[in-house]
């Protein structure tokens, strides 16, 4: 994608990967506009990147999505890009009872979230001379994580979403790409500096590079050998992998 010149919306943006995103862009000059729940840490954000747009919204709430379109387009008629970054990942047990609720929040976010965020600004996105959609997937969308079986499930699904996407809109004016980020030190589960985890800025420096690219996926060098586990011998790997996990847990 072109990275500068835009305007952008970013659900998610006020921590994590969504909040480095969004510096990065506003930093390139972008405009750049934030969406999330906790309206203290979107007005944090602004205050320490002045000019920075934000709007208070939930992706598990329909009507939220709606209303957060509406003041969007109103408000940005030059918008876009949007990144679908806003996501939850709670712990479950896919070998014993599984708390409905949790579940249905984990799927409303990462899963269906994503898909009506883009659904209600994909006409608006449709009538500009460029635009970009970017779904923020995990590499747990390729080597699911046991302990988080949903959260897994929800990124592989989004992956899916993302490539009929990207096929339906092949005529249009409008490009899909997608990130798929390994373990980054984040607080999504703890930001706990496990050596494991890749450091935020390294994470998005070279994902702002990724993303200049004509990539569909963008995926930061320590991530692709997981990307890559596909065929008949990705049991093995998911179970080694799942086992070093259960051997050195994961900081919460």
């Amino acid at each position: 994608m072109q990275i500068t010149g835009n305007t952008i919306f970013i659900t998610g943006g006020a921590s994590g990967i969504g909040r480095g995103l969004a510096e990065a862009f506003f930093a390139r000059g972008n405009t750049v506009v934030i969406g999330g729940r906790r309206k203290a840490l979107l007005e944090e954000v602004a205050a320490a990147n002045p000019g920075m747009g934000f709007i208070e919204m939930d992706v598990e709430d329909p009507a939220s999505i709606a209303a957060a379109a509406t003041e969007l387009t109103a408000r940005y008629p030059a918008l876009n890009v949007l990144i679908n970054n806003a996501g939850i990942m709670p712990f479950d047990n896919a070998g014993g009872q599984i708390d409905e609720a949790v579940a249905r929040r984990i799927v409303d976010t990462n899963l269906l979230g994503p898909i009506l965020m883009t659904s209600a600004l994909i006409e608006h996105l449709k009538r500009q001379p460029r635009a970009t959609i970017i779904h923020n997937t995990s590499v747990l969308a390729y080597l699911p994580l046991a302990p988080t079986a949903v959260y897994s499930a929800t990124k592989a699904a989004l992956h899916s979403y993302a490539l009929s996407q990207r096929f339906m809109l092949r005529d249009t004016s409008v490009k899909v790409q997608e990130i798929a980020p390994p373990w980054v030190d984040t607080d999504l589960i703890k930001r706990s500096g496990d050596p494991r985890a890749m450091p935020l800025d390294a994470f998005i420096a070279q994902t702002m590079a990724g993303l200049e690219t004509e990539d569909e996926e963008v995926i930061v060098e320590a991530a692709r050998p997981l990307r890559a586990n596909q065929g008949p011998n990705e049991h093995a790997l998911i179970n080694g992998f799942n086992a070093s996990v259960i051997a050195n847990p994961i900081p919460v």
